[in-house]
């Protein structure tokens, strides 16, 4: 149950991502990709990019363990690495651009992913 929940504030935070680019153009991942899946109808090419597919895929693969019975750990972590593809490159933004509001806003989610590998690897360590 503690799998599912890590596993599924995970996407929650994920969504909180803030970034910031040139002309005054700002917007949190929840908007960005509402946008994005807006425009998919109109333009389904513009879903083609790694920086699209590899954190969607991400979050469909935490998705789909909130509805396994026990959550397989590879499914997670390949989760976790979708997910985190984006949210450090816009922690890598923030930082080479000295925006603090960036920096921030993948500190929750990092945090939790660390905290939740630490706990598989915890949850699964055998005992001699």
């Amino acid at each position: 149950m503690k799998a599912k929940l890590l596993n599924g504030l995970m996407i929650v935070l994920s969504l909180f991502g803030y970034m910031e680019w040139g002309g005054n153009n700002h917007a949190f991942l929840f908007e960005a990709e509402g946008e994005m899946f807006s425009g998919l109808f109109q333009s389904p090419e513009s879903m083609v990019h790694p920086f699209i597919l590899v954190p969607l895929f991400g979050q469909i693969a935490l998705l789909f363990t909130l509805f396994q019975h026990k959550p397989k750990k590879w499914i997670t972590v390949a989760g976790i690495v979708g997910l985190a593809s984006i949210l450090w490159f816009v922690l890598l933004a923030g930082v080479l651009s000295g925006n603090l509001l960036m920096v921030l806003s993948t500190l929750p989610f990092t945090l939790l992913a660390i905290y939740s590998i630490s706990h598989m690897k915890r949850k699964h360590q055998v005992y001699s």
